[in-house]
């Protein structure tokens, strides 16, 4: 199954992997200027929605929504559960995120769709 569904011309799990840790990464910088608090609830609930996303874009779907569900959980713990300050929680979401997504991107491909499959 081969698929032409992408996003900027690239797999759509990338995507939205690297628009998380980039995320991530403002939040360590300070760039957003958010509370430690408003960071963690921001990461915990952008690293939620963008696993459903990728498994609703991806196949197989539940690989996808295993490795974001896992994500969730580790974003949610270092967010809320270690003593960490801000920038330490970016970095380590962020790379978290890094992590888990070269591992998801070998596991799945774009789902097929009305428009890439004719």
């Amino acid at each position: 199954m081969t698929s032409n569904f992408k996003i900027l011309g690239r797999d759509p799990s990338i995507i939205l992997y690297a628009l998380q840790s980039i995320l991530a990464a403002l939040v360590a910088f300070g760039v957003l200027g958010l509370t430690e608090h408003a960071a963690a609830i921001l990461l915990t609930i952008t690293s939620g929605v963008f696993a459903l996303i990728t498994a609703a874009v991806t196949r197989p779907w539940q690989v996808s929504l295993f490795t974001g569900a896992v994500k969730t959980i580790l974003t949610g713990l270092v967010a809320f559960g270690l003593p960490v300050s801000e920038v330490q929680m970016g970095a380590i979401i962020s790379a978290l995120t890094i992590v888990l997504g070269l591992l998801l991107y070998g596991n799945v491909e774009p789902k097929d769709t009305a428009i890439t499959n004719p």
